[in-house]
């Protein structure tokens, strides 16, 4: 069940996600000692960052959402006409995308990317003070990039959206074998928001949130995501409030019209799962 047909609209959502965004940019804001005082100084007299990557790509949304939230001005360049060539692989040897650069320094895996981000932009601060929080911040970030990602994009996006708008049928036992896992971890989910408040860890927005809310989006526009979806409601009210924040309206209204993956095509060859 939507729950927008609970009847909290659109607007309700929107204003409260503005408000506890506002809020905890105060509750991490001056005086707070969750990074080197020179580090947003420092942050601030060098260039603006440049992310590479593609549009569409999970991971590249991931740090472009941590940006756009603590309000750091960056430039996207989109890898799209050069994935795999010598360019990408001086970036990335891996052939991966994002890559961050600011000034002379250069990072790829996005885990390396938003912890450098949160130690050079601080504020508002995306991890908890507590040490117990922050553990629990990283076991969802290890699973969203274990259990969630590989299924709900790796395998019933790909199949389902991807490989489609190249001409490429889908695997339909790619995306079978991958529902079962995914139903799990939307009931995983749905037990963690069970605490009643409006993120994954409690009442702060953390990089947890960003790092799961990508995945929710590319298999919410499937079938299977539409139907699976309103099964949980809490889930579904955090997606709401999630999609309200203005930072993440802010890079929804920059994207690009959605158009196929080019570089994908060697994706069904070089690392399609079979089953």
């Amino acid at each position: 069940m939507s729950w927008l047909m609970t009847g909290i609209s659109s607007a309700t959502l929107a204003s409260r996600a503005m408000r506890r965004s506002a809020k905890q940019s105060n509750r991490f804001g001056a005086g707070s000692s969750q990074a080197p005082l020179n580090a947003q100084a420092r942050g601030n007299q060098m260039s603006d960052p440049i992310v590479y990557g593609f549009p569409r790509s999970t991971f590249v949304n991931i740090v472009r959402l941590v940006l756009t939230h603590k309000q750091v001005p960056y430039t996207f360049h989109d890898l799209e006409p050069e994935m795999g060539k010598a360019s990408h692989l001086a970036l990335h040897p891996f052939n991966r995308a994002p890559i961050l650069r600011h000034d002379d320094f250069t990072v790829y895996e996005t885990s390396a990317i938003v912890g450098y981000l949160e130690d050079t932009f601080p504020k508002p601060a995306l991890q908890p003070e507590d040490i117990r929080d922050r553990a629990r911040m990283n076991q969802w970030i290890s699973s969203i990039n274990s259990y969630y990602y590989p299924y709900m994009i790796y395998h019933v996006t790909h199949e389902r959206l991807v490989f489609p708008e190249l001409g490429i049928a889908s695997d339909e036992k790619v995306a079978a074998h991958a529902l079962p896992k995914v139903e799990l971890g939307l009931r995983v989910v749905e037990r963690q928001l069970g605490h009643g408040k409006d993120y994954l860890l409690g009442s702060e927005l953390t990089l947890a949130d960003f790092y799961l809310l990508p995945s929710t989006f590319a298999l919410g526009l499937t079938e299977e995501g539409k139907t699976m979806y309103p099964k949980y409601p809490l889930f579904s009210r955090w997606r709401e409030m999630m999609e309200a924040l203005p930072s993440v309206r802010k890079l929804r209204a920059a994207m690009p019209p959605r158009t196929p993956i080019e570089h994908a095509r060697e994706w069904a060859i070089s690392h399609r799962p079979k089953y």
